[in-house]
């Protein structure tokens, strides 16, 4: 049986798959408006017929032409405030795109404001034109039929509508703004991390030597595409019925090809590969525990927020942008991630089996690589820029502080070097070069363990 916190990453990818889409929140909105633009005239008719019909001063009094024009008009303007609401969130997934990064447009597809706003709106059109089709003028078989809870329910809906839209434009100007989605992107990182951390059940908090002997057969890509996700219970239930150890070598957020290895199984004694019968078997079951999608997701992605900060300093630090100071917060939001990390302390995981033996391995970026991604591309990009390589150091040094871990340390100290040997080849002046000795100093005594004012 899977573990709970097993269950609730299969959970967390299933939510982000659905959360992610425009669609299914509006999908849902309209299907429940045509039911209560079927039902509640049908529950008019009936108090009608039952002699029931409320009589109150705010329910619709009109005649039935007087409710088709209200519907007629609530549809037709709901249909021009719809295509207003579409065009804007166009307008600013393309700003986001073209100005900060392409892999913001999640942020943005995933804002229940957007999805709400979207669901209120198609649900009130959807359900005037269903509650249209009831009204009844009279005739000699029948007289007419105004369903007045119907008609109010329509005018109730276009005045939420109306509210939601300026509550939807207040909500965009602020989430265009780099802070909000940086912010953003920084939340969702942190909750990625928190829904990856190790399963107790299984995971080896002690990590022992695993490595895969020459004759270990080579597990494929069953199609290209990016890892999204791994379901660990899976391979480890595998593992078991063939009685083998697997290394998975790809991480979430790695791109694989259709037919590339992405890990290797062996015999669980040592003794040799996998038997030519059981393999194929043992592939399919592989296969489906490696979730492929076509583009990379926060579900499991620990490096994804990371990329997306980055991509955003990097794009701040562009010759036709040149804005230095978004590249300075976005660098503050990853120090914050990374310290998070580093607590979390990230990398490949083993997993064991009832009996405490090691089944498999899992790859996962060590905080090593993660800093390195962090760090590279702003260092390269902004390598003219004092501020943005004071803030640099300043983010080794949070990072020092925050782990006195010696792999760690030694991955900042690296770190720090190839930052000195960019500040060295750059032409500084006095006051810029005291500037950067500072910082120097800053990470040198947080690697030491005291923080220098």
């Amino acid at each position: 049986m899977p573990s709970g916190h097993a269950v609730s990453r299969r959970w967390a990818v299933i939510r982000d798959a659905i959360r992610t889409q425009l669609w299914p929140l509006p999908t849902l909105a309209i299907l429940v408006a045509v039911v209560a633009g079927v039902a509640l005239p049908r529950l008019d008719a009936a108090l009608d017929e039952g002699g029931l019909a409320p009589h109150v001063a705010y329910l619709f009094d009109g005649g039935p032409e007087a409710a088709r024009s209200v519907l007629a008009a609530i549809a037709g303007s709901l249909v021009t405030v719809t295509a207003l609401t579409f065009s804007l969130t166009l307008v600013t997934l393309q700003l986001a795109s073209s100005q900060f990064s392409p892999r913001l447009l999640r942020t943005f597809t995933t804002d229940r404001v957007v999805q709400g706003t979207l669901a209120l709106l198609l649900a009130t059109f959807v359900y005037a034109l269903t509650v249209l089709r009831s009204v009844r003028s009279g005739s000699a078989a029948q007289g007419d039929f105004v369903p007045q809870l119907s008609v109010t329910m329509a005018y109730l809906l276009t005045v939420a509508s109306v509210l939601a839209l300026v509550g939807f434009l207040a909500h965009l100007v602020r989430e265009i703004r780099v802070d909000t989605m940086l912010r953003n992107v920084h939340r969702e990182a942190s909750l990625t991390l928190a829904a990856a951390l190790p399963d107790g059940d299984h995971v080896d908090p002690t990590p022992t030597a695993f490595t895969p002997p020459a004759t270990a057969a080579h597990l494929v890509a069953g199609r290209s595409g990016f890892l999204t996700s791994v379901d660990e219970s899976a391979l480890l239930d595998a593992a078991r019925r063939f009685d083998v150890c697997l290394a998975i070598d790809r991480a979430p957020g790695d791109s694989l090809v259709s037919g590339t290895p992405v890990g290797r199984a062996w015999a669980a004694d040592g003794t040799g590969g996998v038997p030519a019968e059981s393999f194929p078997q043992l592939q399919s079951d592989v296969a489906g525990a490696l979730t492929i999608g076509f583009e990379r997701t926060s579900a499991q992605d620990l490096g994804f927020g990371l990329r997306q900060l980055t991509d955003v300093a990097v794009r701040a630090l562009s010759p036709g942008i040149n804005d230095p100071t978004t590249a300075v917060h976005a660098l503050g939001h990853s120090s914050a991630l990374l310290c998070e990390l580093a607590a979390a302390d990230p990398g490949p995981r083993q997993l064991r089996d009832e009996e405490g033996r090691v089944r498999v391995l899992v790859d996962a970026p060590t905080l090593a690589d993660l800093l390195d991604l962090a760090v590279s591309q702003p260092r390269r990009y902004g390598a003219s820029d004092p501020a943005v390589l004071v803030r640099l150091h300043t983010l080794l040094a949070e990072l020092a502080s925050s782990s006195a871990r010696p792999d760690h340390r030694q991955a900042v100290a690296d770190q720090l070097t190839r930052l000195q040997g960019t500040v060295a080849e750059q032409r500084f002046d006095e006051a810029e070069l005291a500037g950067l000795a500072r910082a120097e100093a800053l990470v040198e005594g947080a690697l030491q363990g005291r923080w220098a004012s």
